[in-house]
């Protein structure tokens, strides 16, 4: 039997030492990186007994299940995989500040409920089919409409329920659970490479949950096309008063027929590598937010933003992660999101999924169209027509449109020094250690960005800042930042923390840009610096920087 001994820490997010941390940990994505990842505290493994998962119920405790979870991966290395939480250790959020609500976001559960492992559905059901939503017809509308409002009759306590569907969103993502076998280090799916299958796999169930309730084996959820411009637009569908879809508590200056405006050129040059579309590696014992992808960031952030109602004490629904799911334009948004990891497996050969165990065998429980609890791991869900699901096939406007420059900035008081606070754009010049780059080095390696460093003390508020980049040269004109072309955003919506928290310790992540594009489209792929600019766009005063630099990544 494999035994976890665990390690309490003095302060929550603090990593303790353990005899672990001598032991090698190949990184399958990215070895190169010489940065540690942030640890918590680990597990000890003594003798090789094994036990069938498939045996252990709901009612394991967490001490045992990290026993189980404790195995070694093929290369020899321990592996680290993050393991499916114990829901009945689930806290509820408190010590918040006064304009927030009271709400517990834990699910219901049956005493001795057994977890079955996930199967894919038969080859030989039916495809599903996700339709845009501004092109849908009344007749599907029909179908979504009885499909939601059945949804919503269902009593609160049945985990198909709507009342039970969008707390499963705020208990992953507002540190309801503990990583199993880590006490008091929170689960976040969000900020990592967890990001893009657990909501693919949260929208799976809701779909077919949907098509259940309904007798449906076909019906599909739609997606929100904000990335053409002919989807843009607040899906209409989502607008009448009257309707199940509807959520009042939304921005009343962006209903239909104004616009989402949009820089979606994310998908192409900067996220040529899978770390820079999926975002940091997050493991057993690491510290929540590691660091987002390209796609997490921006357009995902800021569509929440925009839909969240600015009238509310936290912008509920869509612009806060514990509200987020409980408007139903939020599972549009987040098929679209999926739809942008279905294209971007596609646009070029070296688009390929993480190959990492520890990302493939991470896992979460869900519950399915039948009320069974499901355990599910990312590797589950790589193929989508193994989930039999597709999308429909829309215009990519995008996906050959290169981003246009833009005028410069003001220089700051303090430009360089580092860390720095956003409360005005930072600038600094960025060495670069290699120019003038082969063809062949750039396909093979990626020139990256990185903001490293940055820190938000306010969980719950909104954070937006920009990364231009322009070369050395043109800055020297005019003392600004000259003409710059944007590598990304950062922006991280609100969320809620663990009641048992007396003090808050602040989000710390990293962000990555790919810039060998970029670099060629500015004309300053032989300058040996760059200058970085970080403009703050929402509450630039709550955001330090520590610094900035370059890195490759095959």
């Amino acid at each position: 039997m494999e035994i976890c001994t665990v390690q309490r820490c003095a302060t929550p997010r603090t990593p303790c030492r353990s005899s672990l941390q001598t032991l090698s940990h190949r990184n399958l994505l990215h070895a190169k990186t010489t940065r540690k990842p942030r640890r918590y505290s680990s597990c000890k493994a003594t003798g090789d007994d094994r036990v069938d998962r498939r045996d252990v119920l709901l009612g394991l405790g967490g001490a045992a299940a990290a026993g189980l979870a404790t195995s070694y991966r093929g290369d020899g290395a321990l592996a680290q995989p993050i393991q499916a939480p114990d829901i009945r250790d689930c806290h509820p959020p408190a010590n918040l500040p006064a304009t927030a609500p009271d709400i517990n976001c834990c699910p219901t559960y049956g005493p001795g409920t057994e977890i079955v492992d996930f199967r894919a559905p038969s080859a030989y059901s039916p495809l599903r089919v996700r339709p845009a939503a501004h092109l849908v017809d009344r007749e599907y509308l029909a179908k979504y409409e009885k499909a939601v409002a059945l949804m919503r009759k269902l009593p609160d306590d049945d985990p198909r329920s709507f009342a039970q569907q969008w707390r499963v969103h705020c208990a992953y993502c507002d540190a309801a659970y503990d990583q199993v076998g880590f006490p008091n280090l929170e689960l976040q799916i969000h900020n990592c490479w967890l990001f893009f299958p657990w909501h693919r796999f949260y929208c799976y169930f809701h779909e077919r949950i949907l098509g259940k309730l309904i007798g449906d084996d076909t019906f599909a959820l739609p997606f929100w096309n904000w990335d053409a411009p002919a989807g843009m637009t607040f899906p209409s569908i989502y607008a009448n008063r009257n309707s199940p879809l509807y959520d009042p508590r939304r921005n009343p200056l962006h209903q239909p027929p104004y616009p989402l405006d949009l820089d979606y050129n994310d998908m192409v040059s900067g996220s040529k590598k899978p770390l820079l579309f999926f975002g940091e590696p997050y493991r057993q014992g690491d510290l929540p937010d590691p660091g987002p992808g390209t796609i997490q960031s921006v357009p995902h952030g800021p569509v929440h933003r925009w839909t969240g109602d600015p009238r509310q004490p936290n912008n509920e629904d869509m612009a806060n992660f514990y509200s987020a799911a409980r408007d139903p334009v939020f599972y549009a948004h987040h098929t679209n999101v999926d739809r942008m990891w279905y294209i971007w497996r596609r646009l070029r050969p070296g688009n390929t999924d993480i190959a990492d165990p520890d990302y493939l065998d991470a896992a979460f429980l869900f519950y399915d169209e039948e009320a069974r609890l499901v355990r599910v791991r990312v590797r589950d869900c790589l193929d989508t027509n193994a989930l039999r699901y597709t999308y429909q096939d829309v215009d990519l406007p995008w996906l050959d449109a290169k981003p246009s420059m833009e005028p410069g900035t003001p220089a700051a008081a303090t430009a360089g020094a580092m860390p720095a606070t956003l409360n005005q754009t930072v600038r600094v010049n960025v060495t670069r250690p290699r120019t003038s780059r082969s063809r062949r080095e750039k396909d093979e390696e990626e020139e990256v960005l990185v903001v490293h460093g940055i820190e938000v003390p306010d969980h719950f508020r909104y954070v937006k800042f920009d990364v231009m980049v322009n070369g050395s040269s043109s800055s020297s004109q005019d003392g600004g930042a000259g003409a710059a072309q944007r590598a990304g955003s950062v922006a991280l919506p609100p969320h809620l923390v663990r009641a048992d928290r007396t003090t808050m310790s602040p989000v710390r992540t990293t962000a990555r840009f790919g810039i060998t594009d970029l670099m060629d489209d500015i004309g300053a792929d032989g300058d040996g610096s760059i200058v970085v600019s970080l403009v703050p766009r929402s509450a630039g005063e709550m955001v330090t920087v520590g610094g900035v630099s370059i890195e490759y990544v095959k």
